[in-house]
C-alpha cells in the first residue's frame, strides 16, 4: 500500500489529523509521520500570548508562529462533545453526545460501535497512546481508552479533578449528589496511587516525555496528550505565579499561571521529541476543548460568550499546527476550520492542503449543534436553559433558541468594561450575524435578511433528520465511589 493511500484510509476524528491525509506522503518520502495531539481543557480565545501579551507562553507562541495559526477554527462548546468529535470525526447529533457532558455518575459514553482515531492508526501500525483527561465515559471497561484503541493510558477518566490529591468531587449536578468524593488516576486498566501530592500537569508532560524517550522511531506514534489545565480547580505550583503579581484578580492570577506552567510543559516534550530525533518528521498539533470559563479564570475577550455556549466566545477555538512537512509555514490560516473530518458518514472537510500550501479553503460551513435537551440539572450559570442550535455558512451564522450567556466579558487584567447582552433568548429565538465582518457577533441582523434565515434554517432541519437521540441519563446510583472503594471507575462490570 502506498503512503498516500494509507493516509487516506486513516479516517480521523479533528480537522488537523485531515492534515496526515493527503499530501504527506509526497512530503515525508513514503514515511508515516508522528503525530503529537495536545489539547488543552477551558483556555480561552484571548488566553494565549499570541492573543494577550499579558500571559506568558513563550513556547506556544514560537510553535504558532513558526507553524500555522488557525483563526476561523472551531470546537464545540463543552469538553465531551469536542472530546468525541476529534476520536470519531462524527458530528455530537450523530453520536448522541449533543448535549451536556458525561458525568461520573452517569451511565453514558461515546458509544461501542463508533470506530476511534486510535483503533484506525493502531491499523496502520502506529503506537497509540493517550495521557491526561478522558472524558468520554467509562461505566464499563469496554468505553475505557485501553479498549478504545490505544496501546497505553495514564490519566483520569473523568472531566477533571484535584490536581494534587487527584479525587473528583462532581460526581453529578443535583443537590445531595455533587459532591461525592472519588480518587481517579489510572495507568492502563489499574489505579495509579504514587501520584498523590503530585502536580497534574508536570505528571503527563513527564509521562509524556517517557512515552517519546521509549519509543521505537521505526514505528510512527499518534500521542494524545490531553491535559486537565488550565480547568478548574484553580491549583498551580507557587514558582508561576511570581510573574503575574500585576494581575491583581486572584483567579486570573492563578489561571495565568495555570496556563504558564503548561505552556513550559508542552517546551518539555517539544525537546524531548527533538532530542530523539522525531521532530522533522511529526506533526504536532494544538488546540482548546472550548472556550474559557469566564467565572474559573478563563476569558474570550473581545468574542461574545464563554464555555457551554454557542457564541463565538464558547465555540472559536485556539488552534495551530507546526511541523516540518508543511510547505509554506509562518503564516495565519484564516479558511474556516472544524472539528470532523472528510469521508462518508462522517461530517468534514479535507484541509490538509489548503493548510500546507496556502490554498483556497475547501470548507463553507459547519453545524455547530442542535440541541434538543431542554434543562441541565440545577441549571450551571452560562449553561443553555432550552433548545438551542447553531449553524455557519460563508459569512452567515444562525442561532436558534438558548444559545447561552452572551456577555461579552472584559479581562480583569484589561481596563476594559464588561458588555452585558441586550438579546433576550427564548425557545423561538433566532439571531443572525455576519461574522466575517462582526466576529463580535454585536450587530443582530436577522429582520434584514429573512432569505439568509429561511435558507440555514433549512439546513438546520436538513441535519436534524439525522440526527439520533440526545443521551443524557440520570444518574446511577450504584456508581457512588464509597461503593469501591473509594474510586471512580468502572461499575457494571
Amino acid at each position: 500500500m502506498t503512503m498516500f493511500l494509507h493516509l487516506r484510509l486513516i479516517r480521523t476524528g479533528f480537522l488537523l489529523f485531515i492534515l496526515i491525509k493527503t499530501s504527506l506522503a509526497v512530503l515525508n518520502h513514503g514515511k508515516k509521520p508522528h503525530i503529537v495531539f495536545i489539547l488543552a481543557d477551558d483556555l480561552g480565545f484571548n488566553d494565549i500570548g499570541y492573543h494577550n501579551s499579558k500571559f506568558k507562553t513563550k513556547i506556544l507562541d514560537e510553535l504558532a508562529r513558526t507553524g500555522v495559526r488557525l483563526d476561523n477554527y472551531y470546537v464545540q462548546p463543552i469538553c465531551t462533545p469536542t472530546r468525541a468529535q476529534l476520536l470519531t470525526g462524527r458530528y455530537d447529533i450523530h453520536t448522541g453526545l449533543q448535549h451536556g457532558i458525561i458525568w461520573p455518575s452517569q451511565a453514558n459514553a461515546l458509544p461501542s460501535n463508533e470506530t476511534t482515531i486510535a483503533e484506525k492508526l493502531k491499523d496502520s501500525g502506529y503506537r497509540t497512546h493517550v495521557v491526561g483527561k478522558w472524558h468520554l465515559g467509562f461505566y464499563r471497561k469496554k468505553f475505557i481508552p485501553t479498549r478504545r484503541g490505544f496501546d497505553s493510558f495514564y490519566g483520569f477518566l473523568t472531566g477533571g479533578q484535584d490536581y494534587y490529591t487527584h479525587r473528583n468531587r462532581l460526581g453529578f449536578p443535583a443537590s445531595g449528589y455533587k459532591f461525592l468524593n472519588g480518587y481517579d488516576f489510572w495507568r492502563d486498566e489499574k489505579l495509579e496511587r504514587d501520584v498523590v501530592g503530585k502536580y497534574t500537569t508536570n505528571l503527563f508532560a513527564r509521562e509524556a516525555e517517557r512515552i517519546i524517550q521509549e519509543h521505537d522511531p521505526q514505528n510512527p506514534l499518534f500521542l494524545f496528550l490531553s491535559f486537565q489545565a488550565p480547568h478548574s480547580p484553580l491549583q498551580v505550583p507557587e514558582r508561576f505565579l511570581k510573574q503575574y503579581k500585576n494581575i491583581k484578580d486572584h483567579n486570573r492570577r492563578v489561571y495565568a499561571a495555570m496556563v504558564s506552567c503548561m505552556d513550559e510543559a508542552v517546551g518539555n516534550v517539544t525537546r524531548v521529541l527533538k532530542k530523539r530525533g522525531l521532530w522533522e518528521d511529526t506533526v504536532l498539533i494544538f488546540s482548546s476543548d472550548n472556550g474559557g470559563q469566564v467565572t474559573a479564570g478563563g476569558n474570550n475577550w473581545p468574542l461574545r460568550g464563554w464555555k457551554a455556549s454557542l457564541w463565538e466566545g464558547g465555540i472559536r477555538g485556539v488552534g495551530f499546527v507546526n511541523s516540518d512537512l508543511i510547505q509554506k509555514p509562518g503564516r495565519v490560516y484564516k479558511g474556516l476550520m472544524h472539528v470532523s473530518v472528510e469521508g462518508i458518514p462522517l461530517d468534514g472537510v479535507n484541509q490538509w492542503a489548503s493548510i500546507s500550501e496556502n490554498l483556497t479553503p475547501p470548507r463553507n460551513e459547519i453545524l455547530h449543534n442542535i440541541d434538543p435537551v431542554d434543562t441541565f440539572w440545577g441549571n450551571p450559570d452560562g449553561y443553555s436553559h432550552c433548545r438551542s442550535a447553531a449553524f455557519r455558512r460563508g459569512d452567515w451564522k444562525l442561532l436558534l433558541g438558548c444559545p447561552g450567556n452572551g456577555d461579552w466579558v472584559a479581562a480583569p487584567e484589561s481596563g476594559s468594561k464588561t458588555q452585558s447582552s441586550s438579546n433576550q433568548h427564548n425557545a423561538n429565538s433566532v439571531f443572525l450575524f455576519n461574522i466575517t465582518g462582526d466576529p463580535q457577533e454585536k450587530r443582530e441582523i436577522s429582520e434584514q435578511f429573512p432569505d439568509v434565515v429561511r435558507d440555514l434554517l433549512g439546513m438546520i432541519e436538513k441535519y436534524n433528520t439525522t440526527a439520533v437521540p440526545a443521551r443524557f441519563p440520570d444518574p446511577d446510583l450504584k456508581s457512588k465511589p464509597v461503593n469501591h472503594e473509594g474510586v471512580w471507575g468502572p461499575w457494571m462490570d
